[in-house]
Formats: C-alpha cells, sequence, structure tokens
C-alpha cells in the first residue's frame, strides 16, 4: 500500500543484505523500512539463515533470497578458508547481476561490508548506482585483510554513493573514494524512543550493556570492571543481546567467569530483548565499552534517547556524541580498573547521574527512524537522478 502512495518518481531501492541474522545492520535496515520510506524498497539476500530477521519486515516490502550462504566470520584465516569466502562472494556477484530485482531497480544499496563486496563484483561493468552503507571503520582491524583489500580496492572506487554512520566512519573511507561519489554522514536507525526527564528509581544501581554478545564488543572488560568495582553489594550487571555470528561459546564463558568473580548472582545475560525501550527503563547506567574503535555504536544513541547516564570508551564515533562530563563520561578503552573507577563514581552519585541524564536526551543530532529515512530518501534520489542524466547524456 505504501509502495503505490509514491508514485512514479519514487526510485526503485534494491536493498542487499549477506545474512538474515539479527545484527546491528540488518536491525537497522528493518527499522529504515518501517519508518514509511519515500522510496520503493525491495530486500534480497543469499539466503534464509537460521534466525530470519526480515520477518519483521513491514508488508509489501519486496523480499526475496537467491545464492549461496554466506558464512558468519571474518575474511582472516586459512588459505583454504579464504578461497571459500571469495568463491561464495563470486558465485553471489553473478546471481546478483541476473537478478531481476536488479536489473530493473534504480538504485542498488549494500547494507553490510559482506554485501558490499559481491555488489561491486556484480556491478562492475553495469550502469546501475551503487550505494555502500559503511557500518564499520576501513581498517584491517575491522574489516580483516581480504575484507579491507576488497573495500579499498574495489568497492569503494566503484560507489556512487556512501552512507557513513559516523564522520570517524567517513574519515576511513575517504582517501579511497571517487571524487564524484557522494558521501554523507546519516546515523544508523536505532529506533530511539526519547524519554522524558528521568527520575532516579529506588534500589540497587542497575547497569546494562545493549550489544551482540561478541568479545570485541567488551562484555568481559565490563564484567571485570563491575567485579571491581562492586565485589560486594547489591548492584546488578545486565547483558542485553543475543549471541549470533557463533558466539554462543563466549555467552558460556562469561557465565563462567562471574562464578569465579562472585557475581554471578548479581550478573544477567538476557539473550536477544525485542524491547529495547523497556530493558533501558531498567536500568540506571548504560556501557558501551568496545576494544577496538567503535564506527557508531547504535546502543550510544538509544542510551542517550532514553536519557542514561552513558560511560564510553574514549575512541571512535561514540565520542562524536558523548563529551565527558557533560552528557556522559569518557574513560579510556580496554582497561577495565578505568571503567571500574567511572562505575563507582556515578552509582555514588546520584546527583551526577541527574545531571548528565538531563543532558543526554537534549544531545544534539539524534534523529529518530522517520528523520533517518527521509535523510537516506535524499541521497538516493540525487544518486538516481545522476544515473538519468549519465543515460541521457
Amino acid at each position: 500500500m505504501h509502495a503505490q502512495k509514491l508514485g512514479r518518481s519514487a526510485p526503485r531501492v534494491v536493498h542487499l543484505d549477506h545474512t538474515t541474522v539479527r545484527g546491528g545492520a540488518e536491525l537497522a535496515l528493518i527499522r529504515l523500512l518501517r519508518a514509511q520510506p519515500d522510496w520503493v524498497p525491495a530486500v534480497l539476500v543469499p539466503a534464509v539463515d537460521d534466525v530470519d530477521a526480515f520477518d519483521l519486515l513491514p508488508a509489501g516490502v519486496v523480499r526475496r533470497a537467491s545464492g549461496v550462504r554466506q558464512g558468519s566470520g571474518g575474511s582472516d584465516g586459512s588459505a583454504r578458508r579464504l578461497a571459500g569466502l571469495a568463491s561464495r562472494l563470486i558465485v553471489q556477484a553473478v546471481l546478483t547481476r541476473m537478478h531481476p530485482l536488479v536489473r530493473t531497480g534504480d538504485v542498488v544499496a549494500a547494507n553490510s561490508t559482506r554485501a558490499a563486496a559481491y555488489a561491486a563484483l556484480a556491478l562492475q561493468a553495469s550502469r546501475i548506482p551503487l550505494v555502500v552503507h559503511l557500518r564499520d571503520l576501513v581498517d584491517e582491524e575491522s574489516l580483516g585483510r581480504l575484507g579491507h583489500a576488497l573495500m579499498t580496492r574495489l568497492v569503494l572506487p566503484r560507489a556512487d554513493g556512501v552512507i557513513a554512520n559516523s564522520r570517524t566512519t567517513l574519515a576511513s573511507a575517504a582517501p579511497y573514494l571517487r571524487p564524484a561519489a557522494v558521501s554523507v554522514v546519516i546515523p544508523s536507525a536505532a529506533g530511539l524512543v526519547f524519554s522524558p526527564l528521568r527520575t532516579l528509581r529506588e534500589g540497587p544501581v542497575r547497569i546494562g550493556m545493549l550489544a551482540r554478545i561478541d568479545p570485541w564488543k567488551g562484555q568481559a572488560e565490563l564484567l571485570e570492571a563491575f567485579a571491581r568495582a562492586f565485589p560486594h553489594g547489591h548492584e546488578v550487571l545486565e547483558f542485553a543481546g543475543g549471541a549470533p555470528f557463533e558466539h554462543e561459546s563466549f555467552a558460556e564463558r562469561l557465565r563462567a567467569r562471574a562464578v569465579e568473580l562472585g557475581v554471578s548472582d548479581r550478573v544477567r545475560l538476557l539473550g536477544h530483548v525485542d524491547d529495547t525501550a523497556r530493558a533501558l527503563a531498567g536500568w540506571d547506567v548504560a556501557v558501551q565499552y568496545s576494544t577496538r574503535p567503535e564506527p557508531l555504536g547504535q546502543n550510544v544513541l538509544q542510551y542517550l534517547a532514553a536519557g542514561l547516564p552513558t560511560i564510553v570508551a574514549a575512541e571512535g564515533g561514540p565520542t562524536e556524541w558523548v563529551e565527558d562530563g557533560i552528557n556522559g563520561l569518557a574513560v579510556g578503552p580496554r582497561d577495565p580498573a578505568v571503567l571500574g573507577e567511572a562505575l563507582r563514581r556515578l552509582a555514588a552519585d546520584p546527583g551526577l547521574r541527574q545531571r548528565l541524564s538531563a543532558a543526554a536526551v537534549r544531545t544534539s543530532g539524534l534523529l529518530d527512524d522517520a528523520a533517518v529515512a527521509r535523510a537516506h530518501a535524499d541521497l538516493y534520489r540525487l544518486v538516481a537522478s545522476r544515473r538519468r542524466a549519465r543515460s541521457w547524456a
């Protein structure tokens, strides 16, 4: 119904994603397409994984699965593993190029790094515009050796448009972009629920992290910091997030480590949480503490919009949003002792928590999903219009 209302001028955008697992990129795309976007969307994935996040797409969004399953994991590993990854990308590129949705679309938008790789291969000799959504920093630590090579030598030189989730992310990509490429910074659709002024909760201080269970997201470091800060007491630590991409064993290690530290009765792994607003409403302090620089951290935006006193690692995209001592605390990365001190400081000072909370909801630049969709629409229309101009020339 929504697509019918848009009219003929609305660009047809084919969104490519390499997985249907509930990752940050996938959930962001779902939120974007549920925000009544001003384009005609279709979603094309290689295969349906065990968990199909795109079941949450609104009615009317064309969706197809066509191709070979793209396994989890980065682009580092044995020669055999890399050869398998490369062969799957090539096969997927051929199938993507031949797909009717791609051939008739006005814009192809790659929603993930892996999707961008096979999209760039597919469109090398095509005039179909390619928009790459950058959700990772363009460096080897984030992308792996093969991923970094593909991104810098193949994907970014082919891109007609780039949507980066932060200035930090865009800066890492800028040296590899063509001069004619359109680049914008738009934060990911994070389902922000803006809270009125929070009141202090009664009872034990509850600390939380909203992130998928993954070693680089910093759950282990937060657990160590929590045990240092509150070896005894009533404070509670909650991890909200599933364990996709074969990280169930890491979740078990977290549980075992909590037992070793003597805090297991106050540490809870909640698994994937659909109602994030409700989870955040039950916390007094929220933490982002990834072990390498975060390109953005959708959770940081969600924390701030919810009015949560927020602690972030002082590097990467989160520092574009959190100003130390103003609307949150920025602390040294990869240092549980420093993080533990910040936790103790906030737990002991309700006045500081209240001040940071009030400033958090006023953070400049926070956008709801509808505003994020409007910004995407502007870019898609610009890229599509340039294609039409080239065709008429």
